[in-house]
């Protein structure tokens, strides 16, 4: 039997051969940064660029931007604190709002529904300044806890929850309503693990944006021993500035924990975004 003649879809390899092309113009960057990160100062600028650096400096930068004169070590810990309890804090308020929103009927429900989601269309920067005088007056300015109050209460996430909520069938809330079930019950047993995905999703992308707050840190933060990793890269890039390789170096520390979360929790990601599309 003569073998049979491969069919090539040469429309599908072109958009492949484009989409990987334009997949490495955006990884460039990165993958300069993190060169960067391993040199020596006088090889930074070198032309034509060393893509392989001929002398390797990576210890000696790390060891400075983690344990010098401004360390890394305690920003970090700053920044993880306040991102991972804001998540945790923020997906069980707004899992509980969305229950409440879409699963349980009481008076004026759906009006209550629309006041809160019209506090969206509210500037954040409209709300700083009764923010900060609210926080100085209660003693949570210049603090991690006021921090992560101010995250851990967002009408994007009641929204964007809500909808799944919606999806859950309400045939099973009844059938557990039958059986003796309350509603705290039903929504830790039954709802919360049927849109479990759709909550991962909203951790990932919570935990991102408050890792890369800048603003809310530089408000109500104060003392160099709370300061978060954003105003630890600012106030490094102003003492180090003409230092390129260890500015680099803080750039990649400062990103790492975020391609970590993405890369664990992409397959939430994708079962969230596919829960999104059957769910009705």
């Amino acid at each position: 039997m003569k073998a049979q003649a491969v069919k090539w879809d040469w429309r599908k390899l072109m958009i492949t051969v484009i989409v990987f092309a334009v997949s490495l113009l955006f990884l460039l960057p990165f993958f300069w940064m993190l060169i960067t990160s391993f040199k020596v100062e006088k090889d930074v600028f070198a032309y034509p660029i060393q893509w392989i650096p001929k002398e390797w400096n990576a210890v000696e930068n790390y060891m400075e931007v983690w344990f010098g004169d401004y360390p890394f070590y305690l920003y970090y810990w700053n920044s993880i604190k306040v991102a991972v309890l804001t998540t945790c804090i923020s997906c069980l308020v707004s899992s509980l709002a969305a229950y409440g929103f879409s699963k349980v009927n009481f008076p004026a429900g759906k009006w209550l529904f629309m006041i809160v989601l019209a506090t969206y269309m509210v500037p954040g920067q409209a709300t700083l300044i009764p923010q900060f005088i609210l926080y100085r007056n209660i003693g949570l300015f210049d603090s991690h806890l006021g921090l992560i109050l101010l995250g851990s209460f967002s009408v994007l996430g009641t929204f964007m929850l809500r909808q799944f909520f919606m999806g859950v069938h309400q045939e099973f809330i009844e059938s557990a309503k039958i059986d003796g079930a309350h509603h705290g019950r039903i929504f830790w047993s039954i709802a919360l693990p049927l849109v479990k995905p759709a909550v991962a999703t909203y951790a990932i992308l919570r935990f991102i944006w408050t890792w890369n707050d800048y603003q809310n840190p530089l408000i109500f933060l104060r003392s160099d021993e709370l300061f978060t990793i954003q105003l630890a890269m600012q106030k490094f890039t102003s003492l180090s500035g003409e230092f390129y390789s260890l500015i680099m170096a803080a750039a990649v520390s400062a990103i790492f924990p975020l391609l970590i979360v993405f890369i664990i929790g992409q397959k939430s990601v994708i079962s969230g975004i596919a829960l999104g599309g059957v769910k009705g």
